[in-house]
């Protein structure tokens, strides 16, 4: 997202380079940011990859979301989760408490928009 803000075309080979990552790995992120809605793509000799989002209004979680980053605070905050204990003993105090923490971390995820990771002097 970084490299891609200046709203210009570039190949996942020249995005690799300037974030210092493998091509197949930046490859695999543009594909993922592209499937979000975040970039679009041209395909063939003349193609690349453009920042389609505006930073200012995409925040740190729907980043992570698309990136479909696990940031659960612990397992059993996994929607697929199965939890013995729950299952026998029924309200766990543990995981209700947890359940606050992880909409307090859903919160503050939600206030950071991308555009506020940058520093002035790297939008130029």
């Amino acid at each position: 997202m970084r490299s891609l803000r200046d709203g210009e075309w570039h190949t996942a080979g020249e995005l690799a380079e300037r974030e210092l990552v493998p091509q197949a790995f930046a490859y695999k992120i543009l594909k993922k940011l592209a499937k979000g809605g975040f970039t679009e793509v041209v395909r063939g000799a003349d193609g690349g990859w453009r920042l389609k989002a505006d930073l200012r209004h995409t925040s740190l979680y729907d980043l992570m979301v698309v990136m479909e980053e696990r940031y659960a605070i612990n397992a059993c905050m996994e929607a697929d989760y199965t939890c013995s204990w729950r299952e026998q003993n029924g309200d766990c105090s543990v995981h209700c408490r947890l359940c606050d923490i992880q909409k307090a971390l859903e919160k503050e995820l939600r206030a950071h928009k991308l555009d506020s990771f940058f520093a002035p002097e790297e939008t130029d």
